[in-house]
């Protein structure tokens, strides 16, 4: 799987939402480059089971869409 491209913005905000959970929940500072690590520690790991889990859940609602045309097309034949 191909790594989770983030842009510049979105990544910054991320390390900074690492920074501020340790800071509040374990009363710890961290750095930028261990808030760094940290996440893509969770995008490399974590993130290939989100992304699974969100295909699945496209799939599914997929499915039920079909089937939905599928029943509209039968209720068109006279």
């Amino acid at each position: 799987m191909k790594a989770i491209d983030l842009k510049a913005e979105e990544k910054k905000r991320l390390i900074e939402e690492i920074q501020d959970f340790f800071y509040e929940e374990r009363n710890e500072e961290i750095g930028i480059i261990a808030a760094e690590k940290a996440l893509d520690f969770f995008l490399s790991g974590v993130g290939k089971l989100i992304y699974n889990k969100a295909l699945d859940e496209s799939k599914i609602w997929f499915s039920r869409r079909l089937e939905d045309i599928s029943l509209d097309y039968e209720l068109l034949y006279k």
